[in-house]
């Protein structure tokens, strides 16, 4: 018998949803430096363009599909083409992969959310983080690290319990926990850092616009990359929560509330963070240029260190930056879990305690047994960076090559079906951004990321670690979505009859 499909108590409780799952790590430690490093001030230009260009309008198309086909990623697209369903499988793997990594860094932003009372990380932060919590070898290693282990059972078990809830009573009542949470414990922190003296020298590095830059391909680059990495597109995320909507949301208006709900937090990260830089650049007599990181450096080498120039004033401070950092890796380890959970059920007929029990289960024992060892920031960084540079830009490459390239005389369903709901209307400037710009964006990028991989190896890793955890990790994607789109689903008659009615209208 098929499962009834559950949906969110009302568009509020799935725009917390979404903006829950956007609003994620990346936009804490990634955007500032980003935003900094191509041209300050003068990247908003670039990276609005790109939001409305290419951010949005795949948000869009996302929620089409999701909404209109009311499925998870595999079935959805296998709804709307026959050949779909291998895009929505590799989404659903991309998404599966990243949540097994995912855990870990959340394990580090909370046990650094300890380590912040005391100060426990002294004066080498770099080294206290590297040798002493991670115990990082620099290649592979079976070294049990205790506090990863028992960091990374307790993330599994939160996320089980919020999965094992279901929509309304797992995933909508953890993001109206979670997003409201973290706004105060972030909110705290940006007023912390903009009082601090020298804040007035970071924000002045952070804003001031470099104009020249705007020349440069790869600033245009940059922003079209973050932009589609932040909004949770091109992994089924936004498919599977679009699924769950009622049959008159409207999605247009939805979209816009997410896209710059989570572009205004990337902005306020990003004065808060430099805030923090330019009192550390000041009590230390640098240059910001010098002081300024991303990713793990910022988080963990970084920020450690400005905290330690706080005085007593920095266990504070350093509470409420790693608690936001945890609060926000929370709800999108939640909304990416969702995706392959949502997938195998729909395939399967499971029922939603089944997939979550099978598939959560899988992630948990995977992530436990890989990143409880000295080898979790190699891991981490290989599988992070082929996941993301490949796996969601070949993801969503093809989701939109699927749909304006080779199906597009279904676009005016499309069209008709999300304006029939929607506030704002979508016509002809949406499909030329969806067919022309944002697939040939994506190509540029993925194209000059492959042939650097090729040619590069990635940060110097061994041969053997890049085949096994880079491109093994691609072949999984792609076989893996081969394979399940082979298998016999419980509903493919269903979908065939379906798809037919729904091509002759």
């Amino acid at each position: 018998m098929a499962q009834q499909r559950e949906n969110w108590s009302s568009r509020t409780g799935f725009i917390l949803a979404a903006v829950g799952s956007a609003v994620g790590l990346g936009n804490i430690w990634r955007f500032p430096y980003v935003a900094y490093d191509n041209g300050g001030g003068a990247f908003m230009v670039p990276y609005l363009i790109a939001l409305l260009t290419a951010g949005i309008p795949l948000l869009f198309l996302d929620y089409i599909i999701g909404h209109k086909y009311r499925a998870a990623a595999p079935r959805a697209y296998k709804r709307f083409s026959p050949s779909g369903q291998f895009v929505g499988w590799w989404q659903s793997l991309v998404s599966f992969v990243i949540a097994i990594y995912y855990a870990a860094v959340i394990v580090w932003a909370g046990s650094y959310m300890v380590f912040s009372f005391g100060q426990k990380w002294g004066e080498d932060t770099t080294n206290f983080f590297v040798s002493d919590f991670i115990q990082h070898t620099g290649e592979l290693t079976s070294v049990f690290v205790p506090q990863m282990f028992t960091g990374l059972v307790i993330v599994w078990a939160l996320a089980l319990l919020i999965m094992f809830g279901g929509i309304r009573k797992g995933v909508e009542l953890a993001n109206k926990i979670c997003l409201p949470l973290l706004i105060v414990l972030f909110g705290i922190m940006v007023f912390k850092a903009v009082t601090l003296p020298g804040s007035v020298v970071g924000l002045n590095a952070f804003f001031e616009p470099n104009w020249t830059r705007m020349a440069d391909p790869s600033v245009w680059l940059a922003a079209y990359g973050h932009v589609f990495f932040s909004l949770s597109v091109g992994f089924g995320i936004m498919v599977t929560y679009a699924s769950y909507l009622k049959k008159n949301t409207n999605l247009t208006g939805a979209g816009l509330v997410v896209g710059f709900a989570n572009s205004s937090f990337e902005l306020i990260a990003g004065i808060g963070i430099f805030s923090a830089i330019g009192f550390m650049a000041m009590s230390t007599g640098q240059d910001v240029a010098e002081v300024a990181s991303g990713g793990v450096g910022l988080a963990f080498f970084v920020f450690p260190k400005i905290i330690s120039t706080m005085g007593a004033s920095g266990d504070f401070v350093g509470f409420l930056f790693f608690g936001s950092l945890v609060v926000a890796g929370i709800s999108s380890l939640i909304s990416i879990l969702e995706v392959p959970v949502s997938a195998f059920q729909s395939k399967f007929d499971w029922s939603r305690k089944k997939a979550v029990a099978i598939i959560v289960g899988l992630s948990a024992v995977i992530s436990i047994s890989a990143f409880s060892t000295g080898s979790s920031l190699v891991l981490v960084d290989v599988i992070d960076h082929f996941a993301n540079n490949i796996g969601i830009v070949a993801g969503g490459l093809m989701s939109i090559v699927l749909v304006t390239w080779f199906n597009r005389r279904k676009i005016p369903g499309l069209i008709a079906h999300i304006n029939q709901v929607s506030s704002v209307k979508l016509g002809g400037a949406w499909v030329f951004m969806l067919t022309v710009i944002t697939p040939v964006v994506l190509v540029i990028a993925l194209g000059m990321r492959l042939v650097d991989l090729v040619q590069n190896p990635y940060e110097g890793y061994s041969t053997t670690i890049l085949l096994l955890f880079g491109w093994g990790v691609v072949v999984l994607f792609g076989l893996g979505a081969f394979i399940l789109s082979r298998m016999k689903g419980i509903h493919d008659e269903e979908d065939d009859k379906a798809r037919a009615l729904d091509d002759a209208r």
